[in-house]
C-alpha cells in the first residue's frame, strides 16, 4: 500500500485517476489534513513537523510501505520526519525538480502561496547541487489564485496559474510549484517545458512501492 499525505482533499481524485493510468493495482491510502498547511503557512513547516511524524507514523503501522507526501510546503518536513523513522518518504515535487534542473539553467517557480517558494527553491538548489548544474532561480507569485482555490472555483484558479504562466519571459522552464496548479499545463503551448509534479511524483512512488511482491502494476509508458 502506498500512502498519501495531502493538505486538500480536492488531491484525492487526481491521485485515483493518475493511480488507474499508471499503476493500476496499487492500493492507495489517502491521509488528509488541511490543517497542516493553514499552520505552516503561518508559522511555518517546521511548526508541523511532530504532527506529520505522527502521521507518517501511523501509516506505517496500518502497513503503507512509502508515503508521497502531495503538498509542496511540507514536503521536505515529511521527508525529514520519514529519515528520522527510517521509513520512506517521497515528496511529490522531488521527481519534478530533477526534471526542471535537467531542462535547463532558468527556472521560473510559480506558486499560489507564499510558503511554496522556500522549500521549492531549496529542493531545485538540492537537485542541481546532485547534478552539478548552476541554475537561477525566479519567483512568481500568481496573485489572486489561492483565494479561488479556496472557495472551489477550479476552473478561475487554473485559468489565473494559466496566465501568469504565459506572461514569464526569458525562462528555460516553468515549473508549477504546487499539486493543485498541474491542470493549468493542459493545453499551454510556450516553446517551453511546464512541468508539474502530481504524475512523476506518483510514479515515483509507485515505483519504491512496486518492491511489494504483491504488486507488480506499474506502467511507466
Amino acid at each position: 500500500m502506498l500512502a498519501l499525505l495531502h493538505t486538500s482533499p480536492a488531491h484525492v481524485p487526481v491521485f485515483d485517476a493518475l493511480r488507474d493510468e499508471d499503476a493500476p493495482g496499487l492500493a492507495l491510502h489517502h491521509l488528509v489534513r488541511p490543517e497542516l498547511l493553514s499552520r505552516a503557512r503561518t508559522q511555518g513547516p517546521d511548526a508541523v513537523a511532530e504532527d506529520v511524524s505522527d502521521e507518517l507514523a501511523a501509516a506505517a503501522r496500518d502497513g503503507a510501505r512509502v508515503v508521497l507526501c502531495t503538498c509542496s510546503t511540507i514536503g521536505a518536513v515529511a521527508e525529514a520526519a520519514g529519515a528520522a523513522l527510517g521509513f520512506p518518504v517521497l515528496r511529490v515535487d522531488r521527481p519534478m525538480a530533477a526534471a526542471a534542473v535537467a531542462a535547463g539553467p532558468r527556472i521560473a517557480v510559480l506558486a499560489t502561496v507564499e510558503s511554496t517558494f522556500a522549500p521549492t527553491v531549496a529542493l531545485l538548489a538540492e537537485e542541481a547541487d546532485r547534478a552539478g548544474r548552476e541554475i537561477s532561480v525566479r519567483r512568481v507569485l500568481v496573485q489572486g489564485a489561492w483565494e479561488k482555490f479556496e472557495t472551489g472555483d477550479t476552473d478561475a484558479y487554473l485559468a489565473t496559474v494559466a496566465t501568469a504562466a504565459r506572461a514569464v519571459p526569458d525562462t528555460d522552464v516553468i515549473v508549477l510549484a504546487q499539486a493543485s496548479m498541474a491542470p493549468a499545463a493542459n493545453g499551454l503551448t510556450l516553446g517551453v517545458p511546464v512541468l508539474s509534479s502530481p504524475r512523476p511524483g506518483l510514479r515515483a512512488a509507485a515505483q519504491l512501492t512496486a518492491s511489494d511482491p504483491n504488486f507488480s502494476g506499474l506502467r511507466t509508458m
